[in-house]
């Protein structure tokens, strides 16, 4: 009778574990083919197509582990901001940093910077509170630069336009591509990278830029169109770089113009980053150019810039992101105070 029992006992077990490893494994086709449908609506989304069924098993396999690092992050419950499926989901960080920054630091730009030691909002007392450039209409459209690293030429651009709009009332759309294709006698290497202060110069010299109407945005590297870039939309008179590691002396500079600064943009969190005060991990390898455009405080009291960036509306908060201000680090959260720069005119 013993004997039997077992038997019993031991066949009810299995039976138990036979009805568990059926239900775990269509729980986990279920989860499997929900994330499959999600990748499909994401691809709808975002214009995506992938050139074979293996290029977009790998996708789907990349895509499924950063949605579920996405989750597990947010449902964690303990970040200042939120990340998002966005269009850079099915791109691992190394794809993500090879393809959409560009900013390239230069040591020949930091000996010139140290020499320029004119920074004429030195001894400004009256910065607001909070500042938005786009509500004072000195911030165009967020724009797109697509798969081609020139982050250091929409950086320049929009505070170039920040500034001509302050000084003529005119806020115009210039044109990014006319430095990706004419500025390419030095340092700035279109696609291939760049910087800010290199931009200036060569604005400077060129006698002003034309409008992004007139020399449209293509993503790629082209031949430089002297009939596109015929007619200048905008000059500058000069440009200076905010004192280096110094977030006071760049809160006084974003306090009366749009400036340019560079920031390490490599980590995986701001590649995801959707919404909130962004305060990641991020190092101080500086590797993208973008825009301060003010700066401000959240509901938590947690300080904060407002970052214009070059990577289309669906990136973050409508293609800006807010980024922790006033850090321990004297350098600046990701850096951010280290190679700020604006034009003046």
């Amino acid at each position: 009778m013993a004997s039997l029992a077992s038997h019993k006992c031991l066949l009810f077990s299995l039976v138990i574990l036979g009805i568990w490893v059926s239900v775990s494994t269509a729980s986990r086709d279920l989860s499997e083919a929900s994330m499959v449908d999600r990748h499909e609506k994401w691809m709808a989304q975002h214009g995506r197509v992938y050139k074979d069924a293996a290029e977009k098993l790998h996708r789907f396999k990349i895509f499924k582990a950063n949605v579920e690092y996405i989750e597990a992050f947010n449902s964690a419950g303990v970040h200042k901001y939120k990340l998002g499926a966005n269009q850079f989901a099915d791109l691992t960080n190394e794809e993500f940093r090879a393809s959409y920054n560009g900013f390239r630091p230069s040591k020949s730009n930091a000996a010139k910077a140290a020499d320029r030691s004119s920074f004429k909002y030195e001894n400004f007392t009256a910065a607001p509170a909070s500042m938005d450039w786009r509500t004072k209409g000195a911030v165009t459209p967020i724009k797109n630069q697509g798969e081609c690293g020139c982050c250091w030429a929409f950086s320049a651009v929009a505070s170039t336009e920040g500034i001509h709009k302050l000084s003529t009332g005119k806020l115009i759309s210039l044109s990014e591509q006319e430095l990706v294709d004419c500025d390419t006698s030095g340092e700035d290497q279109g696609c291939n990278g760049g910087l800010m202060d290199n931009a200036f110069e060569f604005i400077m010299k060129n006698k002003g830029l034309t409008t992004e109407a007139k020399y449209p945005y293509t993503a790629t590297d082209g031949t430089c169109s002297s009939k596109k870039a015929s007619t200048s939309a905008a000059t500058i008179t000069g440009y200076e770089d905010v004192p280096a590691n110094n977030e006071a002396s760049l809160l006084k500079a974003v306090a009366n113009q749009p400036v340019s600064v560079a920031i390490d943009a490599g980590d995986s969190d701001f590649q995801l980053y959707s919404s909130g005060v962004f305060t990641g991990e991020c190092g101080t390898e500086l590797d993208h150019g973008v825009t301060a455009v003010g700066y401000g405080k959240a509901s938590d009291g947690t300080k904060y810039w407002l970052v214009k960036n070059s990577w289309g509306t669906s990136w973050g908060e409508k293609g800006y992101i807010r980024m922790e201000r006033d850090v321990d680090a004297e350098e600046g959260l990701c850096g951010i105070a280290m190679q700020a720069s604006y034009p003046t005119a």
